[in-house]
């Protein structure tokens, strides 16, 4: 004989000991819920995620921050979702650790860069051949953010967009074009997809944390003092994390490798053991495993080569002895494009 039950809450649920347990969750769903809705079943716990649960008040961020989410991105978020009051000092350290982490420190100093950069970038449209209306396009279009975030990454790299967007420009009319803004950034990530210089004469990227792209040219006094104070923070946030996931044996250290016993070597391990821990604190990874879960934006499909890489390398120099000749340390992503 089967006793049928009535669906009821999460909270109501506890203490409760049923044949199978069937639990509906959205992105709303909290992780203490999410345990107790799952731990009911003596036999079975099925969930049911739902994916397009509408939100019309806006009262959640989208587990994914793009509207493709799946069952795994929102059982992600609901992993991440604490809903058990936190005591004042928790309250504290919590604050403390986000506004000081490197997506936040990351996210502050690609906004000075934009605003900082703003009048450089003008006058490089200006003067690239297109007209003034063209350049105003651009200027105010809604993909204008990502370009500017591509001149620094190009420049970052070493290219000369003094010289390569004049030509990108004169290579095929944009009178057509929908948005000027998309269609220049899909030029310059192309043409740049490769490093400037070859060979010896190929230099290393300037970036932050071996995630960041610097931000050149900046004449504003306090902008360009904004954007040094950030980098600072962001490299010794890096440095720390890396320092205190060591320490505590943290599993995804064992990646890494042995801490080289070159000092020499060891130093360089440890930059890019940096990077590494740099992208997990950028992109909230608790995971066991180095990367966590598959990157979902294409900025962090580009920082996760990054970090990919550098690990590689540091897999590399832990395996390494004093003869052994010093690798390639140029860190590419697997499509040939310079990071």
């Amino acid at each position: 004989m089967r006793h049928l039950g009535y669906a009821i809450t999460g909270h109501r649920a506890q203490g409760i000991t049923v044949d199978t347990a069937h639990t509906v969750v959205t992105a709303t769903t909290t992780r203490e819920n999410f345990y107790v809705a799952m731990t009911r079943g003596r036999h079975g716990n099925h969930a049911y995620v739902a994916t397009d649960t509408a939100d019309d008040a806006h009262v959640a961020p989208h587990p994914s921050d793009n509207p493709d989410a799946t069952a795994r991105s929102v059982l992600y978020g609901v992993l991440q979702h604490v809903g058990a009051e936190l005591s004042a000092h928790e309250t504290i350290t919590v604050e403390q650790d986000r506004w000081g982490s490197i997506g936040q420190l990351a996210a502050e100093y690609e906004t000075i860069a934009q605003a900082g950069q703003h009048d450089r970038w003008a006058s490089l449209l200006e003067t690239s051949g297109l007209t003034e209306g063209q350049v105003d396009v651009v200027l105010g279009s809604d993909a204008y953010a990502a370009l500017s975030a591509e001149f620094r990454r190009a420049e970052a790299n070493h290219h000369d967009l003094d010289d390569l967007l004049p030509r990108l420009v004169r290579a095929r009319g944009l009178s057509d074009a929908d948005d000027i803004a998309s269609v220049l950034h899909h030029r310059i990530a192309r043409a740049t997809a490769r490093p400037a210089g070859s060979g010896r004469t190929r230099q290393t990227p300037r970036l932050i944390a071996g995630l960041i792209p610097h931000a050149a040219g900046v004449t504003d006094p306090e902008m360009h003092a904004a954007l040094v104070e950030r980098q600072q923070l962001i490299e010794q946030r890096a440095n720390a994390v890396l320092t205190q996931d060591l320490d505590e044996g943290a599993p995804w250290t064992s990646a890494l490798g042995r801490t080289p016993a070159d000092a020499t070597t060891a130093g360089a391990w440890r930059r890019f053991g940096q990077v590494v821990a740099a992208y997990r604190d950028r992109y909230q990874i608790t995971d066991d495993t180095p990367f966590g879960t598959v990157a979902g934006s294409d900025a962090q499909k580009i920082d996760a080569a990054r970090a990919e890489n550098a690990l590689k390398r540091a897999k590399q120099l832990s395996q390494q002895t004093p003869n052994t000749e010093q690798p390639d340390l140029t860190i590419e992503t697997r499509h040939g494009r310079t990071l």
